[in-house]
């Protein structure tokens, strides 16, 4: 590992925040939603936004098999945010990488295993009175407890929270052998939760444990890597749920990562014909999911066929990785 990062001392955040509605369009596939969420509390800094989530407005029994089959993928948060965006010079510092952590094997799920990698998963939330789905991954940290996702699947961006937010592990087909783990924190860059700079769509979550046991104890986590080198070789996965996918199974794309081609973001896409339900899944560098992670899936183009794009890793990112690990 090399050099250490500054986090900018937290401030508290005071009152409701604007309750926003987006009305996105859905850049991969056409369609149109919109959703607002009202008062959180939450604490800020220059570039890192946290807001510890009330018990009342967390996961809980919420998420029924029949609410995961009907929430709408989270892609449709993010429209807007693309079709706006101005390009952002990405922070760039000194590269870091955080190995990964094993799983306890002594820790057994509570059903039967159905996917080929434990610490990828679902996302599902609230926003605006609306369910959404995105993908998630276990991530090394020193609290063993951190998910990483796309910022949309965390925060209107701008706007407020989400409430109700749980990551489950290992889904497929229905079957969540590892249980549901419930964000008691939600983290993302303040770029993206006061300006909605697509450059920054990254998110983290806290989560509880159903078990006792830790996330990383029972699924192992990645390790991360920042300001590394762009045009990386990446594999990228997911759960999309839009046609032709059904969101049930774990999906996987690979390539070489290239610049957006409209400069909009310094986001980079790799060759993915993912749909929504995808979004927030990891991009390991290399091949297959053994690698450390460097991003997630963010956005696609309309006019730019089976290109998944995700933000640049860099300084800010870590910042906020740094503040939502500890």
């Amino acid at each position: 590992m090399t050099g250490v990062k500054t986090v900018n001392r937290i401030r508290i955040r005071s009152g409701a925040l604007a309750a926003l509605a987006i009305s996105a369009l859905f850049v991969t596939g056409g369609l149109v939603t919109s959703a607002s969420a009202g008062a959180s509390a939450a604490t800020q800094s220059t570039d890192v936004d946290r807001w510890v989530v009330p018990e009342t407005r967390q996961g809980g029994e919420y998420w029924t098999a029949e609410r995961m089959r009907a929430a709408t993928p989270g892609d449709v948060l993010v429209g807007d945010n693309v079709a706006s965006a101005g390009r952002s010079d990405v922070e760039v510092g000194q590269e870091k990488k955080v190995a990964k952590q094993s799983r306890n094997p002594k820790v057994t799920p509570t059903a039967t295993q159905q996917t080929p990698v434990d610490h990828i998963g679902k996302v599902f939330f609230t926003l605006g009175g609306s369910d959404y789905v995105c993908s998630g991954n276990a991530i090394s940290a020193p609290n063993e407890s951190t998910v990483a996702t796309a910022g949309h699947c965390v925060n209107e961006g701008p706007g407020a929270f989400a409430s109700r937010l749980v990551f489950v592990p290992a889904y497929e087909n229905g079957a969540a052998p590892f249980g549901q783990w419930n964000a008691t924190e939600l983290y993302a860059p303040t770029q993206w939760t006061s300006g909605g700079d697509i450059t920054y769509d990254t998110g983290f979550a806290i989560v509880s444990s159903p078990t006792g046991a830790t996330l990383s104890d029972t699924v192992g986590a990645s390790g991360v890597a920042f300001n590394e080198g762009r045009g990386l070789t990446y594999s990228a996965f997911g759960y999309p749920a839009a046609a032709p996918f059904t969101g049930n199974t774990l999906q996987s794309c690979s390539g070489v990562a290239t610049d957006d081609p409209y400069a909009q973001s310094e986001s980079q896409g790799i060759p993915c014909d993912m749909t929504g339900g995808s979004s927030g899944g990891p991009w390991f560098i290399g091949s297959g999911s053994a690698g450390y992670q460097n991003s997630v899936n963010s956005f696609g183009y309309n006019n730019v066929s089976n290109t998944m794009f995700g933000p640049y890793w860099g300084s800010v990112i870590e910042s906020v990785y740094d503040a939502a690990a500890a």
